[in-house]
């Protein structure tokens, strides 16, 4: 089996698809690139098992089909530190010898069967449900909540993104128990309404591939598996098991007190009086009277302190509330508008922060994140 490719353009497709090997693999071929030459076509595929990533070069200059493992590590290594030129790979399926010629030299390594790569799975006839999403829409999904995702072993159903599909809208939702973040469009439906949750390592995945695509994703699942077939790329995973919690049922209705305030003023506010938070709680105050946003912090074991005062629009009565800095940055930084709106209802309920104006009239997002107490 022999085929010549371009370096880089090699390298591009391989470091797109390299993030999802795990440096603690319980098998060993997982360590590994499998490259698939039929017709033509290169398919190189990388995994963890959980996971899969698979991507297609077409070449002109090819001989024979086959599959082969080849280490991932040694090769991307290789790879980085060409300049643009042809490579041929010259393999040897009998004696896994691979021979990588340049223009200057020539680098020879060892691959493995590649019969001995994990298979990928299959989706289940009855239980499928299949649609197209615009590669925007679902990059806008994943970027606007996968940072509200939780990072616990004890609630995996936390750790990913529900995804939710229905004839009207497509929902994105993650929440970590502390802030939740709802995006929804309007612009992109499925035939059935149909929900899956989405693990958040394919999700960051899809997150840096994304970016490079236009047009539409297929989108195929059942109740365990999900396949994203981008252009260039296909992205299959292992869903997470179990029932998402009613998000809808946390969310405030009715909210009389609402602040309009300028979202990066806020923000770098909030950069300068967090410091003075105390490290255990980094609890952050806000006092809001007549039109100004009081933004605290304090650390008593420590004496210091910090205060400033940010002009806003404000409508209800007076009232203080404290929230967890980290999570309000992240809150802020994640909206995109000039202007962010605060709605409340009391210091022990969630503050539902939005963006006062959208980007596309067909996308909603809301974010919501719950008060920390104040001690008097």
């Amino acid at each position: 089996m022999k085929f010549v490719v371009s370096s880089t353009e090699l390298l591009g497709h391989l470091q797109g698809i390299s993030k999802v090997i795990s440096t603690k693999n319980t098998l060993p071929i997982l360590d590994n690139f499998l490259f698939k030459l039929e017709d033509n076509k290169l398919e190189i595929t990388a995994s963890d098992l959980e996971s899969t990533l698979i991507t297609q070069i077409s070449l002109e200059n090819t001989e024979g089909d086959g599959s082969i493992a080849i280490p991932a590590r040694i090769l991307l290594d290789t790879l980085k530190e060409f300049s643009e030129q042809p490579l041929t790979f010259d393999i040897n399926l009998e004696t896994m010898a691979i021979v990588i010629n340049s223009e200057k030299g020539q680098f020879s390594i060892v691959g493995q069967n590649g019969v001995d790569f994990p298979v990928l799975p299959s989706i289940k006839e009855d239980k499928k449900v299949a649609f197209n999403l615009d590669a925007g829409i679902l990059l806008s999904g994943i970027s606007k909540t996968v940072f509200a995702t939780a990072d616990d072993e004890l609630r995996p159903v936390m750790g990913g993104i529900f995804v939710e599909a229905g004839p009207d809208k497509i929902t994105f939702v993650a929440s970590d128990a502390h802030k939740l973040v709802r995006y929804q469009r309007s612009d992109a439906r499925s035939d059935d309404e149909a929900s899956f949750i989405l693990p958040k390592k394919p999700a960051t995945l899809m997150r840096n591939i994304l970016p490079k695509e236009d047009g539409q994703v297929a989108l195929e699942f059942d109740d365990k598996n999900a396949f994203f077939t981008l252009s260039d790329y296909k992205v299959v995973c292992r869903l997470v098991e179990g029932n998402y919690p009613n998000y809808n049922s946390v969310i405030p209705s009715n909210n009389p007190r609402k602040v309009t305030v300028d979202r990066v003023e806020l923000l770098n506010t909030m950069k300068r009086v967090s410091v003075f938070s105390n490290q255990a709680s980094n609890l952050v105050k806000l006092e809001l009277t007549g039109n100004q946003i009081k933004v605290s912090a304090q650390d008593i074991d420590f004496s210091i302190s910090a205060y400033e005062r940010l002009n806003c629009e404000y409508e209800g009565d007076e009232m203080e509330i404290g929230f967890k800095s980290v999570f309000l940055l992240e809150i802020l930084s994640n909206i995109e508008s000039s202007d962010v709106v605060l709605e409340l209802a009391d210091p022990t309920r969630a503050g539902l922060f939005l963006p006062s104006e959208n980007d596309n009239d067909d996308e909603d997002v809301l974010m919501l994140l719950m008060p920390m107490m104040i001690n008097a």
